[in-house]
């Protein structure tokens, strides 16, 4: 009795010595890993803070409560979080690698990934900027660009137009500059000649400019004139629009000419051009006419 007696602490101590190394790792994996979290809730507040920052930066330049250029500088600012959700994402998760940490990914990755997204779209928009020329006015012809009429040009329409430093343009005013950049840049852009009456394309064209939902200022068929202002989803720029229709030599087709141009700013980055084009496909199956 005695010896069984004695022999138990012995058996007891082993166990103990056995299962308290473990029980102890234990305990430290979940203090990390319960440590560890902050660092996701992070990465996932800096991610999602990316697009909200965006988004806020532009409905307050839309509703006019602060300059556009203050709302460009809310996508910087966006884009600066986006990086900062990535890099500290990608940070922890190395740093979890290395030192074999067991920490919860799914925040970080949600987080992650905003901010893989939201860096993709601003490139989307800012890459452009740098591949298409300064100019803001668009039109498929010229020497005799579409006048408003109902609308007005902006009155600093031809004050920042590229090429007054080019040696290549030295002497031409500002409109003779854009039409050299225009025509070299946007050379598919052309008059259109389509088989129906003026009546009719100015009836067809009213009909698009408000399926796209283009304010119309006015539709007139028997001067063969629509005036109209688009509006940008996200900033709510306005662009005016303006469409010359005239009858052909034989009077039984149309002359279709078209001018866009942004109220403000200096490049549109493309937008007019791809406006006028989709427009004036939608109109007559073809830009090339004429």
């Amino acid at each position: 009795m005695s010896d069984e007696t004695s022999s138990t602490p012995n058996e007891t101590e082993t166990a103990q010595a056995t299962v308290d190394p473990v029980t102890e790792t234990a305990a430290e994996q979940a203090v990390i890993v319960k440590a560890s979290d902050w660092s996701g809730t992070s990465v996932l507040w800096l991610g999602l803070a990316s697009p909200a920052v965006a988004l806020i930066g532009a409905l307050g330049a839309a509703w006019g409560f602060w300059h556009f250029s203050q709302g460009f500088l809310g996508l910087a600012a966006a884009l600066v979080l986006a990086v900062l959700a990535i890099a500290i994402g990608a940070g922890v998760g190395a740093r979890n690698r290395k030192k074999g940490i067991v920490a919860p990914k799914m925040r970080r990755w949600i987080g992650m990934a905003v901010g893989v997204g939201m860096i993709s779209w601003l490139a989307s928009v800012a890459i452009p900027a740098f591949t298409v020329p300064a100019i803001h006015d668009i039109s498929t012809d010229l020497a005799d660009p579409p006048q408003f009429q109902m609308l007005a040009l902006r009155k600093d329409n031809w004050d920042a137009i590229p090429g007054a430093d080019d040696a290549n343009m030295k002497g031409m005013s500002p409109q003779q500059r854009w039409e050299v950049i225009h025509r070299g840049e946007y050379g598919d852009i052309r008059t259109v000649r389509i088989n129906m009456p003026v009546v009719d394309v100015i009836s067809k064209a009213d009909r698009l400019a408000k399926v796209r939902g283009w304010q119309v200022a006015v539709s007139d068929p028997v001067q063969g004139r629509l005036e109209a202002t688009a509006t940008s989803t996200f900033f709510r720029f306005k662009d005016d629009v303006v469409l010359r229709v005239k009858p052909t030599e034989d009077g039984t087709g149309s002359v279709v000419d078209m001018r866009s141009v942004s109220r403000m700013g200096v490049s549109d980055i493309g937008v007019n051009a791809k406006r006028v084009r989709a427009f004036l496909a939608d109109l007559s199956g073809t830009v090339t006419g004429g």
